[in-house]
């Protein structure tokens, strides 16, 4: 087993393939040993030595122990009080009215395999050699209280799954939960950088570093949603780190919710990392006998950089997060009619769409918002899940049924968990949107949250979204959340429960994203959140692609993919080409630049064919050509980020990103080199790939962009299409030469921004 327990030592091992992970019980404490490279054997030295420090507050029973001391030593998972005064894993107002609380050992249990969150999104495992499991019971000697500190430990990924459940076993008092991490670990050094995935709406998850300070350093979502502005993910990074070398520690949270970040670095120079629900605004009731989980927090180590840490997290998440039938199927190629038409259509106009989109190849066509209710702008309709008959006189049928003889799968946009002031549902069930009492509703983007933390409106939004998904062929569900929520307030909780509305809101929504997707399985579900709003594993656990950005530019768009790919798997990346001048930036790029970009995960359109020019559709035709020959390598394959212009050392700056998607049997490599701008005379870049045999020879193979061609041609009209390749087609390298001596980019400009090839083990 990967968990092991040396009783003669009072220490549990937590050996992944690469890492060990240890914890330690000292005199009834659970404390923290270590999480480093694997080291097989475990003599009990390596340890922080218990040193008296001064001020340090010692528990009475231990006062002859004085070199012990919480405050000192590294906790398993710390609690408010007891002398220690660093963050607190876990807060909460006992019997007594105090926050004291601790947590003794009490027993344990080492299990095969891994039982699921209650409630909650999580990891799974295919069967119980997957992973094992250990459970930490620890009690409070002085209440009721329970806690169970709950490792999952992988066999085949360098991951720990971690979650905490506290439990009041009492029979008559209420304790009030004030905080609950998922997880905390703390580190015997602050040598580390903090890597984040910040931004905004439309500028989603880029990546930002910062080397940790003293005192506490943190990211946090407080809008109810995971957040444009914050990813619930950190990873602590040893100074020097980089793509391919360095200890890197990753933490991400399986929550969709409000959460939590945070570093804090104390007087000794030890780092504490934490991460769970937002203690902002919340509080649980936690009656006699309940019990309250926290979501689960995926811990990855990796010695080789940010890289295998990003495959890690790849691969776990593709096999062991989302589920369904889809999540390991090849993912359509979309046309989308939303930048085409926005709220202007008909069947007729619909129809002529989907005849093009089907002559280019393209596999799935879907309708998105103003299909429903009166909806023709944004002010309206929200909730009424009835089609617009003003619009699709003879219904969604007859648009499911032509889409579906020309050839491609059908669907459809919802925003299932908004209400619009105008419409039905809000007339006849004011009080099913968040709201506080009496006080003013807030509207943004004229629209109101409902209150899924209420089974009555769960149990409305399953009965019409089941009638429209069986009222005709429905083949995708794009399912969008518009806003954040505000007013986080519940007419159905009495006013000592309102602090728990936020994670009840959570928790009915994985309860109705459960039932509709275990009714409707054949159903690619996207998620989606004002773009990249709520792109967490917490979704994915349900729905295995999140649309990445309402930012659809080109340029953008290589910043917000290389953030978003530092955890998440390419095949839950949505990413499509859509018009110039941008409708987000006003920015012109090459139809070949938009392609290629997008391709770097699940392919589609977001603009108007019959408006293009004969010459676009062609080579439209030709990229939906070339993706499916490449999109399993793309959604499936390992991942290396290769170039970003954050690696520009001083004097050699370059817009260059570059990345390599490569089979798993290493078979083949697709490479796509893109540039934030162009440069007049530009250095040569050396681009070294990655992930190949050094012993095999690849061949070469080029998507070069039809006007790409046209452009360059009409100024160089002699120009061979080998111009526009690294190589010219056919040519055979060996894996050691494209690795270790790398090929030679001449300049951007010769791409028209952006250079795709595929490499083919001959």
């Amino acid at each position: 087993m990967s968990i092991t327990f040396n009783q003669e030592r009072n220490v549990f091992l937590l050996d992944t393939p690469s890492s060990t992970y240890v914890i330690r019980l000292y005199e009834g404490r659970v404390l923290h040993g270590g999480w480093f490279r694997s080291i097989g054997a475990w003599s009990g030295a390596c340890v922080l030595p218990m040193i008296d420090r001064a001020y340090a507050a010692v528990p009475e029973e231990l006062h002859d122990k004085s070199d012990f001391s919480p405050d000192v030593q590294p906790q398993e998972f710390p609690v408010a009080g007891r002398g220690d005064t660093r963050s607190p894993a876990l807060e909460l107002v006992g019997k007594d009215g105090t926050v004291e609380t601790e947590l003794l050992y009490a027993s344990h249990r080492i299990y095969a395999g891994k039982q699921p969150l209650p409630g909650l999104p999580a990891t799974y495992t295919l069967a119980d050699d997957d992973a094992d499991t250990l459970e930490i019971s620890m009690k409070d000697p002085c209440s009721d209280l329970e806690l169970t500190l709950v490792y999952t430990v992988w066999r085949h990924f360098d991951a720990i799954c971690r979650h905490a459940v506290v439990k009041n076993a009492g029979s008559s008092a209420t304790y009030d939960v004030r905080s609950l991490m998922s997880a905390s670990v703390d580190f015997p050094h602050a040598r580390f950088s903090m890597l984040q995935l910040s931004g905004a709406h439309a500028r989603e998850r880029h990546i930002v570093s910062r080397k940790l300070v003293p005192g506490m350093q943190s990211v946090e979502s407080r809008r109810c949603m995971s957040s444009h502005q914050q990813n619930p993910f950190v990873a602590l990074a040893e100074f020097g780190a980089d793509e391919s070398h360095g200890e890197v520690f990753g933490f991400s949270l399986v929550y969709s919710g409000n959460f939590t970040a945070r570093a804090e670095v104390d007087q000794f120079g030890m780092t504490r990392l934490q991460m769970g629900i937002n203690p902002f605004n919340f509080a649980w009731q936690l009656e006699p006998g309940a019990s309250l989980c926290s979501p689960e927090l995926v811990m990855v180590f990796s010695a080789e950089g940010f890289g295998k840490m990003s495959r890690t997290y790849h691969d776990l998440y593709r096999s062991r997060l989302c589920r369904g039938e889809w999540k390991d199927k090849v993912r359509p190629v979309v046309i989308n009619n939303w930048e085409a038409t926005y709220f202007a259509f008909d069947t007729q106009k619909l129809f002529a769409l989907a005849d093009t989109a089907a002559k280019e190849g393209i596999e799935l066509f879907v309708l998105d918002d103003g299909w429903f209710g009166k909806r023709n702008n944004d002010r309206s309709s929200l909730g009424d899940w009835v089609v617009n008959t003003s619009k699709l006189p003879k219904g969604l049928k007859e648009v499911s049924d032509g889409i579906h003889a020309r050839g491609m799968l059908f669907g459809l946009w919802f925003e299932p968990e908004m209400v619009s002031p105008d419409s039905d549902l809000y007339r006849a069930h004011p009080d099913w949107c968040l709201h506080c009492g009496e006080r003013s509703r807030t509207l943004s983007r004229h629209q109101l949250v409902l209150d899924l933390s209420r089974a009555d409106v769960r149990d409305y939004l399953e009965q019409k979204i089941s009638a429209v998904l069986e009222s005709c062929r429905i083949d995708y569900i794009k399912w969008d959340f518009n806003r954040s929520p505000s007013d986080v307030a519940s007419a159905a909780l009495p006013a000592r429960q309102q602090m728990e509305v936020s994670h009840r809101f959570y928790l009915g929504l994985y309860d109705l994203l459960e039932r509709l997707t275990s009714k409707f399985p054949h159903v690619l579900f996207e998620s989606c959140a004002g773009g990249g709003g709520r792109f967490d594993p917490g979704m994915l656990y349900y729905m295995p692609q999140t649309w990445t950005s309402d930012n659809t530019d080109a340029l953008s768009r290589l910043a917000i993919q290389e953030g978003t790919s530092l955890v998440y798997p390419a095949s839950a990346m949505s990413c499509h080409v859509s018009a110039v001048p941008n409708h987000q930036v006003g920015r012109v790029t090459s139809l070949s630049q938009r392609g290629h970009t997008a391709m770097a995960g699940t392919f589609g359109y977001e603009l108007d064919l019959n408006a293009l020019s004969e010459f676009e559709r062609a080579e439209i035709a030709e990229q939906v050509a070339w993706y499916k020959a490449v999109r399993h390598t793309v959604q499936f394959g390992d991942l290396y980020r290769l170039r970003s212009p954050r690696d520009n050392a001083i004097g050699a700056e370059s817009s260059l990103y570059a990345w390599e998607s490569v089979e798993k049997d290493g078979s083949r490599a697709l490479v796509t080199a893109a540039w934030a701008f162009a440069e007049a005379n530009a250095s040569c870049e050396i681009l070294r790939l990655a992930g190949l045999e050094p012993d095999a020879r690849y061949r070469i193979r080029s998507l070069c962009g039809l006007s790409v061609k046209l452009l360059l041609r009409q100024f160089f009209p002699s120009l061979p299409d080998q111009a526009f390749c690294v190589l010219p087609d056919g040519t055979e390298l060996y894996g050691a030469e494209l690795m270790y001596a790398g090929l030679h980019l001449v300049n951007q400009t010769s791409y028209g921004g952006s250079v795709q090839f595929l490499l083919e083990k001959v």
